[in-house]
């Protein structure tokens, strides 16, 4: 009952898992005649069970990985105490617009009946959820995008809630946190997201702090465990045929503990690979904080923007 490895070349083992049936047929071989239920319950009183791999051996991490988490926590609740917005922000799981299998259960009398392959081609399109969770508020809003997940898009998602939601909850605020993940369309590298945040900057006159979580970490951010797993248990069984259903399945998401979503289609065509010259670089308002200055940064809005 040693681990095994598949074609390790000192053991000469060829497999990874013995079944009740294999350790039956290979006890037989020396003598041992005893059943499948006989084995099962050799191996419990033995201490064996079936596993699974756990995600446990994070590998490499980030210097000064821990102490940017402290950071996050400490920005946070600077922020929260002075009653300033505080959104943590990512882009959910791509999903295809068809009848196709969701993974999940659900109550009813017979299976529903779902297309067998859940060929690219055969979907009538993509949606791409870009959610902004008010940690201060536990509420949620996602904008579902049709095209690519860009900086233009994240930003415009960001846009579109301060719009509809944060002016109205947080009149006369000039400050708010961003909290995002380390890549993607709102990766800390990224010069194309920091262009957009300080159009948004100027627009609005804020000044917007972004702070991100080390690479590899993405599982902490907020809106992971506390808006997204909940979307994704209220659509669990139930094929995305349309973005009406997606739309539903988002807006009627609730938990015991107040939180309600918001959600909004953009049709828009957003392009990729676009480039920031070094120019309008170098034209950003963008400084960088004293701890980890490659993750946080504040981004102020132009003196000669304010009130055009």
């Amino acid at each position: 009952m040693q681990d095994a490895t598949a074609g390790d070349p000192i053991s000469g083992l060829k497999w990874t898992h013995k079944s009740l049936r294999k350790l039956s047929v290979a006890l037989d071989r020396r003598g041992y005649h005893l059943s499948a239920p006989t084995i099962s319950r050799l191996l419990r009183w033995r201490e064996y069970s079936l596993r699974v791999n756990h995600k446990r051996l994070a590998g490499k991490q980030s210097v000064g990985r821990d102490e940017q988490f402290r950071y996050l926590a400490q920005q946070r609740q600077r922020f929260l105490r002075r009653k300033w917005p505080v959104i943590s922000v990512d882009t959910k799981k791509k999903e295809k617009i068809g009848n196709f299998k969701q993974a999940g259960r659900e109550w009813r009398h017979r299976p529903r009946a779902v297309g067998m392959y859940d060929f690219p081609s055969d979907a009538q399109g993509k949606v791409i959820p870009y959610g902004i969770y008010d940690v201060g508020r536990n509420q949620g809003y996602v904008v579902v995008g049709t095209a690519h997940d860009t900086p233009e898009f994240a930003v415009a998602a960001i846009r579109r809630w301060w719009v509809a939601v944060g002016q109205r909850v947080y009149p006369w605020q000039r400050h708010l946190l961003i909290q995002a993940d380390c890549g993607g369309s709102n990766g800390n590298r990224c010069w194309h997201w920091k262009a957009r945040l300080q159009d948004f900057a100027d627009e609005f006159d804020l000044i917007i702090t972004v702070t991100h979580y080390p690479t590899g970490a993405s599982k902490w951010n907020l809106i992971e465990h506390r808006q997204f797993n909940l979307i994704s248990a209220n659509w669990a069984g139930q094929p995305l045929d349309s973005y009406e259903t997606v739309l539903k399945h988002i807006r009627t998401t609730k938990s015991e503990t107040g939180f309600r979503c918001l959600a909004w289609l953009d049709t828009k065509h957003y392009e990729t690979g676009i480039q920031v010259p070094l120019e309008v670089a170098a034209w950003l308002r963008v400084r960088p904080h004293k701890s980890f200055p490659h993750w946080n940064y504040t981004i102020y809005p132009h003196p000669y923007k304010q009130g055009s």
